[in-house]
This record gives C-alpha cells, structure tokens and sequence, in this order.
C-alpha cells in the first residue's frame, strides 16, 4: 500500500488481450491502457468502485488494443494518450488525442507515469513505466516479445529496443504484458533476462533470424522461460 496507485488487469477478447486500469488512490482517477473487446466488464468494476475515468493510454494501435476505445470515449469523456509517432503511423483521426514522445510524463493524481518510446511492433509502440511497474504491450510479453512481420514491424528496431530495456530497466521491475500468452501473468525483468529468449542475443542479425523465423517454428503457448545455453547451443 506505500505505492500511490493500484494497477487491475482484465483478460479480455479472443486474443487474450490485458486491458489495464492504473487507479490513482486518493484521487479515483484513472487511466485504461488499450481499451479492447467487451467493455461491459471494465463498465461494471468502475461503477462498483466509484472510479473516475479520465485518460485513455494507448501502447500502438492494432486493432486488437483499440476496438474499445469508443466506447470509453463516449462514457466516461477522457482524454486519449499515444505517441505522436504512432498517430503519424495510424494516421486516423482522433478524438481529444495527447501526443506525446518518450521521456514525457503523465500524472493522474499523485500517480507519475513515464512513457518510453519502444518501437519495434510498431513505428510508435508505447510503455508505460510508474515506479517499480512497466506495461509493456505488444513490446515485450512474459517471455516472449511481440511480432515485427504486422505492419509497421521492423526486427531490428525490436532488437535496439529490448537491448535498450535489458540494460536500462531495474531487475525488480515487475513487467505487464498486452497479453497472457504465457506460464504466467506477468514477471520481473531479471527473470525476463534469465530466461526471454529474445534477450538472449547480443547481436542483431541472430535475434532477427529467431524473430522472424525460428521462433514461431519451435515455440507454442503458454510460454515457458528458455535458458541460453538452449537457445545457442
């Protein structure tokens, strides 16, 4: 309870998609990340606890993590996040749109959020960092990472990207993935490094080969962590 926010994750839609609340405590205000799928769940746990939806933050803007945001829009009147990079790659018209670059911050509340432009998915893929919390997206999954053959994907901008992570983000910072595709929800960035396969590689042009198409051959859901010796060997 030290921290000044709460963060609720809901499982949602056919893809297994995490929409995200990041609830300010003494304020109620709130933000969903990539409001997808069947809003009525989301509906109901504001409701019940009295919350204040005030800000939309978007992560990219594939389908899968933007088919709700209309909805969310229309009820609750917030105000939309992403970075401008991913608005000039969506190129669609928005409402009430924040367009921010990396090293901006949001505050709800006492609740600081710092966005990190993590390209790679996409031109403008998006995480949001508060305190000893990351919600990565389609960027880094629980031992996985998200695909670069999707429009707007590019393997090497991933690999700069997780590199960049790898050695910049805390050990104990506990990850928030856009999806379950994994053993388990969600994990901590040393663990990440211990067994991601995709943070195994040193060098471009191997973590690419796996990207795009080793990976897909040799590995199925749910996840499982992957020790180096095993992937290299």
């Amino acid at each position: 309870m030290n921290k000044p926010y709460e963060i609720v994750s809901m499982e949602l839609g056919p893809m297994q998609n995490f929409v995200y609340l990041i609830i300010d405590r003494d304020s109620k205000r709130t933000a969903i990340v990539d409001p997808a799928w069947d809003m009525q769940p989301i509906h109901d746990y504001v409701s019940k606890h009295e919350l204040n939806i005030s800000d939309i933050l978007l992560t990219h803007s594939h389908h899968d993590h933007i088919n709700g945001v209309e909805d969310i829009l229309q009820q609750y009147d917030p105000e939309l996040h992403l970075l401008k990079a991913e608005a000039d790659f969506w190129q669609t018209e928005l409402q009430r749109p924040n367009l921010h670059v990396g090293g901006d911050q949001i505050r709800l509340g006492r609740t600081a959020l710092n966005i990190l432009h993590t390209p790679g998915h996409t031109p403008g893929s998006a995480c949001y960092q508060l305190q000893d919390d990351i919600i990565t997206g389609d960027t880094l999954f629980v031992f996985g990472c998200g695909r670069c053959d999707l429009d707007g994907g590019n393997p090497e901008d991933m690999f700069q990207t997780l590199q960049k992570m790898k050695h910049e983000l805390p050990g104990k910072m506990q990850l928030h993935p856009g999806h379950n595709y994994s053993c388990t929800s969600c994990s901590s960035i040393e663990d990440q490094i211990e067994g991601n396969p995709f943070l195994h590689f040193s060098d471009s042009e191997g973590f690419i080969d796996y990207r795009m198409d080793r990976h897909d051959k040799i590995r199925s859901t749910p996840y499982q962590p992957v020790k180096v010796e095993d992937l290299l060997s």
